[in-house]
């Protein structure tokens, strides 16, 4: 849980962002965060007992304008985000996925998603009356099984590798690659009282097509009860609302009933067909 951000910033940077500063503290303080501007030459004396201020480390993002300060934070394996401004324009920050370039349109919930990202934490993405959607992390690989053992769960979607090692290698791969890249994927559906993995949905690319796809799955034990219909209706309003998106598709297999009823309910249309190795699909789409 991010408790406070450290700042490592140049005497000029931190002059001239005095006032964006502090505003941005007064915003992080609703949320009970420790906001503090540090000399750089003390980078190093952080680190002199590791072990000692661990849980310290874990709570804390770091933010700097310096290359130099960015190694050495990286280096001790803390969570560090760099910050272009006119003064550092052209400076290179070797290994970064995410920056800051604009301090005053930085708030709590940016750096909170951006410090989780850095920390292997999950997004949580939207909440429903009954339902909680947040990334998918490796510990839901197990009550993916338990859900796909059901014949119908498969009998319309591929399956998860038959090895359980693969499947983690590959959740981890997605973690890593798909969600920094786009920010949005498959994510894990959870019921809110009782924290039970239920299934998972989201929006994704499928190579080869113009639209972003619908994907969702709700576990046999689940099934009937309007999750499905609650939790898409959810994420088709976040894809428009958040993400920007205009039109989403979804790909049903003529026979799957079910899908086809909750597609028709969500306001999808038909608009062709296809063919996904070699297994024909309807193609539905709707406009957001």
């Amino acid at each position: 849980m991010l408790k406070r951000v450290y700042f490592w910033l140049s005497k000029e940077a931190a002059c001239s962002l005095r006032g964006a500063i502090e505003k941005l503290i007064k915003n992080l303080a609703q949320y009970g965060l420790k906001v503090e501007v540090l000399e750089m030459h003390c980078a190093r004396q952080l680190y002199a007992d590791t072990e000692q201020h661990f849980e310290e480390w874990r709570e804390t993002l770091h933010i700097t304008d310096q290359p130099s300060i960015y190694a050495v934070l990286r280096e001790h394996g803390r969570y560090v985000l760099p910050y272009y401004h006119e003064y550092n324009y052209g400076m290179t920050f070797s290994g970064a996925f995410y920056a800051i370039e604009k301090l005053e349109e930085t708030d709590y919930e940016s750096l909170n998603m951006a410090y989780r990202r850095l920390a292997g934490l999950p997004w949580d993405i939207l909440e429903t009356d009954r339902l909680r959607v947040r990334e998918t992390m490796v510990e839901d690989v197990d009550s993916f099984y338990e859900i796909y053992e059901e014949p119908s769960i498969t009998a319309y979607m591929e399956d998860l590798f038959p090895d359980r090692d693969e499947e983690i290698a590959y959740t981890k791969d997605y973690i890593e690659k798909v969600y920094t890249f786009y920010g949005y994927g498959m994510w894990t559906i959870l019921k809110k009282d009782s924290k039970e993995v239920i299934g998972r949905a989201g929006i994704s690319w499928r190579e080869g097509y113009e639209l972003p796809e619908l994907g969702f799955v709700i576990g046999v034990p689940w099934q009937g009860q309007g999750y499905a219909f609650e939790v898409c209706a959810s994420i088709l309003a976040y894809a428009r609302e958040e993400l920007q998106m205009e039109r989403v598709q979804v790909l049903v297999q003529p026979g799957n009933e079910k899908s086809l009823k909750l597609c028709e309910r969500l306001g999808f249309i038909f608009s062709g067909k296809t063919e996904l190795d070699g297994v024909g699909h309807l193609v539905l789409v709707r406009d957001l």
